[in-house]
């Protein structure tokens, strides 16, 4: 007995200093209550609506997310509804609020806002692409009806970017609304509609990380209050890996605070993109020290990474080289416009899970903050850009609102591990001062924000032009096969580039071609990209040849197709669908991936498939013809009608066999095995 108390005591003597993990789950503090049903809406100028006792009974019941241009932003002529829109929405918030601040949170109107409740009006905001706050508590009454007045303008406004573009320009308060309740003593909500904590990593190491959390508070109390911020990192299971406890301090009433701690992780686990999106979670929490209660917190992710950019290898994440394979996509979708849902917002990257996806580039704005979520949760490597288009004005209030949107961009999601990237801007038309002036200005904001991450810039002039000079990174839209036909691809156009500016740092952000899923053509030649003839095959063609060339070249940081999806684009009439630009790999509406999806499924994916190209060209009218086809199989047979053609010609990444279609129905098969499993694709082309 004697013996084993011993033993015990020296085990328990060896644990000393090492305290059980605890769990920890943040408090919920803070009310919010979805203000995104019951609104009236009319798509006109209403003056006086904004008063409490408007008859708006005539008007259309809606809910939001909501968009006025829903059919006419897609269907062409350049004709859409571009004005102004009112909403108004009565509701009673509970009496529970009372004695909170009260904020009133837009995730996104477009493109200017003016806002009033119970006839006083909040505040107005411009840039249709940032969420926005405003605080109602002076004129919100818990426990009885409250009237929110909102008008819309999308029209065109001369100190507002993006002052025109190549896509559609819905209106509306087009993402979610909500209301926020918050104790007097809490995190700042009015800090450019960040959340008012911000993270930095420090150093990282196998054995150790350093954070650097600033947190922004307030006391809004009538007196003074002595505070004190407690930090708390737990990984995704709860468990409580790094705390900080700042020292008491006393804050006057009406009084700001900034608090900034350094919380310290053991044996980090990192965010490694795709193939380890491994998320922390960090709490901050506002503590009234006289009683210890937390008065408020706020949770953020957390995700430990290392970005490079190296002009001659590329893109690095955590030591290691990683290619960029990635897209551009606009957040509108068939009949919604811009008013997505969530599980439309899951469904595209599902589908860009599937095609093999690492990168993405939210083209040409600041998206809804459920798209960083995935992005952080799927391990994407993000590029998000604020709308700066086409051209600038050359005017002091157009400059400060490009600021205003950077540092919304910023300050909203600064916290999302898997943006690496903050775009500056995209294709200026003209390499003008005012031009220049604002992309350095714009350049150094990025590097004064946040100098963890790197800028970047797209551009579609002058390769060594100044516009893609002020940035960290160079990017380049280019159209070879498209738009620009004087090359066989952009392998030359990248080695030329690479040669004459070895130290560049440089991406493709932008290559790719038209193509339409109920035209098709054999050995295409080069449309007319303004035509209404996008064959399929074509757009296929110019995927293959450009990724050819594009996988052997290192030294480019990313590479960024346009584009994942069709998109809505009023003033365009070409392809076989008015008012769309159809670039994309996917369908507008998501039903359908054109060939060009399974080529890159085939290059970035391992998922074993066979993919039979031209399936949806039924009719035929010629007898001889080549079958061309994907896989990722160890083999594939060709069947036709019942019979099987020789072995597929050599060449790499696709598989052709010349064939001749009997008159009438033909049925053309092919399979392929892997691990033992047969997978088949089939189709039935009718030579009439």
């Amino acid at each position: 007995m004697t013996r084993l108390l011993a033993l015990l005591v020296l085990i328990s003597a060896m644990f000393v200093g090492a305290p059980a993990a605890s769990a920890y789950a943040p408090p919920t503090l803070r009310a919010s209550v979805s203000l995104d049903s019951g609104w009236r809406f009319l798509r006109a100028d209403a003056p006086g609506a904004e008063a409490p006792a408007f008859n708006d009974s005539s008007w259309s019941a809606v809910s939001v997310p909501h968009t006025w241009n829903a059919s006419d932003g897609q269907d062409g002529g350049s004709n859409y509804y571009r004005g102004i829109g009112w909403y108004r929405k009565h509701f009673t918030p509970a009496t529970s609020l009372s004695g909170r601040r009260l904020w009133l949170q837009f995730d996104g109107v477009n493109q200017v806002a003016d806002v009033w409740v119970n006839g006083v009006r909040l505040g107005q905001h411009r840039g249709g692409f940032a969420g926005f706050r405003f605080d109602a508590t002076s004129v919100l009454k818990p426990g009885q009806d409250n009237v929110i007045a909102v008008k819309a303008d999308n029209r065109a406004a001369a100190d507002v970017a993006p002052l025109s573009a190549d896509f559609t320009f819905f209106g509306g308060i087009y993402r979610h609304v909500s209301l926020t309740g918050v104790d007097p003593l809490g995190v700042r909500m009015g800090d450019y509609g960040g959340p008012g904590v911000y993270l930095r990593q420090r150093s990282l190491t196998d054995a150790s990380a350093s954070v650097e959390v600033t947190t922004k508070a307030w006391n809004n109390r009538a007196a003074p209050a002595r505070v004190k911020v407690r930090t708390v990192v737990a990984d995704p299971a709860g468990v409580v890996v790094g705390e900080s406890v700042s020292a008491v301090r006393s804050v006057n009433a009406a009084t700001g605070f900034d608090t900034v701690q350094t919380v310290t992780l053991a044996r980090p686990h990192r965010w490694n993109g795709k193939a380890d999106p491994y998320l922390y979670s960090a709490s901050v929490e506002i503590i009234d020290a006289d009683t210890g209660v937390a008065k408020d917190v706020v949770t953020q992710p957390l995700g430990l990474r290392v970005t490079s950019v190296d002009a001659a290898t590329g893109f690095s994440l955590n030591g290691k080289r990683l290619r960029l394979n990635g897209v551009n996509a606009h957040q509108d979708r068939l009949n919604v416009g811009w008013a997505v849902s969530a599980e439309q917002q899951r469904q595209d990257f599902d589908l860009m899970d599937e095609m093999g996806v690492n990168a993405l580039r939210t083209a040409h704005y600041q998206q809804a903050s459920q798209v960083y979520d995935l992005a952080d949760t799927r391990g994407y490597v993000v590029w998000t850009e604020i709308p700066l288009v086409n051209e600038v004005a050359d005017s002091a209030a157009f400059r400060s609102n490009a600021q205003q949107q950077l540092l919304e961009m910023i300050r909203q999601n600064f916290n999302h591990p898997s943006i690496a990237f903050w775009g500056i801007g995209n294709e200026q038309k003209t390499s003008n001062t005012a031009t220049n002036n604002l992309l350095r200005d714009l350049a150094a904001s990025v590097r004064a924000e946040d100098a963890g991450r790197l800028s970047t810039y797209a551009s579609h002039i002058g390769d060594l032009d100044p516009v893609s000079s002020h940035a960290d990174l160079a990017a380049y839209n280019k159209y070879y096969g498209w738009y620009d036909k004087s090359s066989t691809g952009p392998g030359a156009w990248a080695d030329r580039l690479h040669a004459q500016d070895p130290a560049r740092r440089i991406a493709l952000s932008e290559y790719g071609a038209g193509g339409s899923v109920v035209q098709h053509e054999e050995n295409p030649a080069p449309p007319v990209t303004t035509s209404r003839w996008h064959p399929e095959e074509y757009q296929t063609l110019v995927h293959e040849n450009s990724w050819t060339q594009l996988r052997s070249r290192d030294y480019l940081w990313g590479t960024f197709v346009w584009n994942m999806f069709d998109f809505a684009v009023d003033s365009r009439s070409e392809g076989d669908t008015l008012g769309r630009n159809d670039k994309g790999l996917v369908t507008y509406d998501r039903s359908v991936r054109k060939d060009a999806f399974w080529f890159y499924k085939s290059q970035w994916t391992n998922t074993p498939f066979v993919h039979l190209n031209s399936a949806r060209w039924t009719s035929r009218t010629a007898a001889s013809t080549t079958v061309r086809a994907y896989g990722t199989t160890d083999n594939v047979q060709l069947v036709l009608n019942g019979v099987a053609v020789g072995a597929p010609k050599p060449r790499a990444d696709v598989y052709t066999w010349p064939i001749t279609l009997r008159p009438g129905a033909n049925t053309v098969t092919i399979t392929g095995t892997r691990d033992g499993r047969a997978y088949t694709d089939t189709a039935t082309w009718t030579l009439g």
